[in-house]
Parts: structure tokens; C-alpha cells; sequence
């Protein structure tokens, strides 16, 4: 959500002149359309782990390696980052994942592709995953 949007009057706010320089939304969309400008917007795009992984994706077309520290911390971006831009296990991120428990669930089965064991007590919080796991995994 674009909070300068919803101002009558945003460029009375502070920071609107640079809101694309710190916004990270903002700086996401601006991005997208101005390729010159990513340099300078990337500072503000890898603080927040969606845009960061949107970026990473879309744009880059790659890792992101500065911007893991971020996305990492949320278990459902680093679960997609980690699958669809990584694709391959991401350890650093494993103790954010596997803390909810349906993305635990899915890390094992898709990305580690074995029992998580370090994971299980989590998984076992939801019944729906621990039943998803158990039946993956024959336990």
C-alpha cells in the first residue's frame, strides 16, 4: 500500500521527494519501469523481503545475495526465494522456515526432498502439514 496515496495533499509529507529512495514499494514499481534508477532503489527495495524477492525474480533474474539477510527472515518469501530463484537448499534460512509449519512442510518435500527433522516439532504445531509430512515421508 502506497501511503502517500492516500494523503490529500503527500507532497506536504516528509520524505515524498525521495519517497522512491525509501519506500520500498515505491522503489520496487520505479524499478520495474526506469533501469537506470536500480542502483540507487535497490538500498530501499532489499529491506523489505517481498520486493526483495519480487526483485530478485523479475528483475535480476538471479540470486540476490545482498538482500538474503532480509528476505531470509520471513518463512514464506525465503520458501519461494529458495524454490523458484535459489533452487537449491538455503541453510541460512532453514531456522526462519522451518518455524511455520506448513512452509517447513513444503521446504522438506520440495527443496531438501527428505525428512526435516529439525523441523518436526514445528510441523507437528498444525495438523494439516503434520499430516501432509507423515504422509510424504511414510511415517
Amino acid at each position: 500500500m502506497n501511503l502517500y496515496d492516500l494523503h490529500s495533499n503527500p507532497e506536504e509529507l516528509h520524505g515524498y521527494s525521495t519517497k522512491e529512495y525509501s519506500v520500498p514499494e515505491l522503489a520496487y514499481e520505479l524499478a520495474l519501469v526506469r533501469p537506470e534508477l536500480r542502483p540507487k532503489l535497490e538500498p530501499a527495495i532489499m529491506k523489505h523481503p517481498r520486493y526483495a524477492y519480487l526483485y530478485a525474480k523479475f528483475v535480476l533474474e538471479r540470486p540476490w545475495p545482498e538482500a538474503e539477510p532480509y528476505i531470509m527472515k520471513e518463512s514464506g518469501i525465503a520458501y519461494w526465494y529458495t524454490k523458484l530463484v535459489l533452487n537449491r537448499p538455503w541453510p541460512e534460512a532453514e531456522p526462519y522456515i522451518m518455524k511455520e509449519p506448513y512452509h517447513a512442510t513444503v521446504y522438506a518435500i520440495d527443496i531438501l526432498k527428505r525428512r526435516w527433522p529439525e523441523a518436526e516439532p514445528y510441523i507437528k504445531k498444525d495438523r494439516i502439514s503434520w499430516r501432509e509430512y507423515k504422509r510424504k515421508f511414510k511415517l
